[in-house]
């Protein structure tokens, strides 16, 4: 039987290899994934799913996928002490918060941040985990799992590691770094318990050291050549400042990408949180390997790191998708907000260069995707996955901006929750609420976690 068939959508935004945008047709769901669009009743239609749903009124788009986040930074977000810092000084204070996580602060960050971008249209998160307090390991991932499961949501982890603190060079203190031979065995665990290549996975994981000043050349080589043996992808940040850069050329005699490329970090199955500061020969570089790039402007503004080159990528090719940071340095969890802070961002920045509305909703989607390696994700056709999110037309917020439905997530933006989400063909948010939990007991819940996690700091 179909899970779930949407009757007569109003605007259909397929974010296809077509760009086409239909109307009044009706959506089939089942198993998960989008078995039929069509246009007018198929016999026994209606019969055959569990719920149908009444889509007149509404648009419908893709499912938005995160490419950067970091779910735990949820319980340290718009701290005053850290509010005028940019990157450098700002992990430093931050990191003596961050060494007191633990599985139930990693569990409600994950639930409130997952949460977030489950009512703003975001299907599938990738988290970025690289603090692991002593005696803190599998225990933190095994959270951020549950998480996800609990709400519904498509989730890939990264298995992050750092093995530089202070006294070797590093930002973080000891208590939050390992040794490269117990990170390569714990991230091998990782994959092994939670990696599932299949084409429409729920779960899925990479391996992500956090960055070229927090980790050592031998800890990203060996984390190349062992993502590589188990087939999984590889992320870290790159290019994010001018001190990642100074500090690269200082100790390595090198650009920070000429330096990941040294050690074997490049390529379809690499992409880099940020990517401000590449040349322009780093970016021709980054086309032709087929490397991605997740674009965060909302954290990049906010830290004072720059903006991307965003226009030059999209012109030669660069795999670019879109994501929310930390969300202590966004303060927030919402892809559609990002979307507008891009296309303003680029507008002020590039002018007529600048990528349109739709080029930025194809960024949030088919762009994001691609750099995951998802390609059943990302845009609305037969045979890919059921996940996707719904607005009423019917809003004052959105009277007269009919005219462009694909560009109007960029351009108007959208505010407040969406009205339905679904991922994997069930419904995870109705009416702009979760449907997996109780927010009102979760957000109780969690903030008595966060009020005694930052007691400890």
């Amino acid at each position: 039987m179909a899970e779930l068939l949407l009757k007569n959508v109003g605007y259909l935004v397929t974010c296809d290899d077509e760009d086409r945008i239909l109307r009044y047709v009706d959506v089939l769901v089942k198993d998960g994934v989008i078995v039929r669009i069509s246009r007018g009743e198929m016999p026994g239609q209606e019969e055959c799913a569990q719920e149908v749903i009444d889509a007149s009124d509404m648009v419908m788009y893709p499912g938005l996928v995160n490419t950067h986040h970091h779910l735990y930074q949820t319980f340290s977000r718009n701290l005053p002490q850290v509010q005028n810092m940019e990157l450098f000084p700002w992990l430093k204070t931050l990191y003596e918060i961050w060494k007191n996580l633990d599985e139930q602060v990693v569990y409600y960050s994950s639930l409130t941040g997952m949460g977030e971008l489950l009512k703003t249209g975001c299907t599938t998160c990738l988290d970025h985990h690289y603090v692991f307090p002593k005696g803190m390991d599998q225990n933190l991932m095994d959270a951020q799992f549950a998480a996800a499961d609990a709400l519904g949501m498509r989730f890939h982890a990264t298995r992050g590691s750092m093995d530089l603190s202070v006294k070797d060079g590093g930002l973080p203190p000891d208590s939050v770094v390992q040794t490269v031979d117990e990170i390569l065995r714990s991230s091998e665990k990782t994959v092994n318990r939670y990696h599932d290549p299949s084409p429409y996975a729920m779960h899925q994981v990479a391996l992500a050291p956090c960055s070229p000043f927090s980790v050592s050349a031998d800890l990203l080589r060996e984390s190349a050549a062992l993502a590589r043996s188990l087939g999984v992808r590889l992320h870290t940040h790159l290019a994010e400042t001018k001190d990642e850069e100074a500090y690269t050329k200082e100790h390595f005699h090198m650009r920070p990408l000429e330096y990941m490329e040294s050690l074997g970090w490049i390529g379809p199955d690499v992409w880099y949180a940020h990517g401000i500061h590449f040349t322009d020969e780093e970016l021709k570089l980054l086309a032709q390997t087929k490397t991605g790039v997740a674009h965060c402007p909302i954290s990049n503004m906010k830290l004072s790191s720059g903006i991307a080159k965003i226009p030059q990528m999209l012109e030669l090719g660069v795999k670019v998708g879109l994501a929310v940071d930390g969300s202590a340095s966004n303060d927030g969890s919402s892809l559609l907000e990002e979307m507008r802070a891009a296309y303003l961002l680029h507008r002020l920045n590039s002018s007529n260069a600048a990528p349109g509305g739709y080029d930025i909703l194809k960024m949030a989607t088919r762009g994001s995707a691609a750099i995951l390696g998802r390609e059943k994700l990302g845009h609305i056709a037969p045979g890919m996955a059921a996940d996707f999110f719904l607005i009423r037309q019917s809003r004052l917020a959105l009277v007269g901006t009919a005219m462009d439905v694909g560009a109007v997530l960029a351009t108007v933006g959208f505010r407040g929750n969406v009205d339905l989400t679904v991922v994997n063909g069930k419904v995870v948010v109705r009416d702009g609420r979760l449907t997996g939990l109780d927010e009102e007991k979760t957000a109780c819940e969690a903030n008595q976690v966060w009020e005694q996690y930052l007691r400890r700091a």
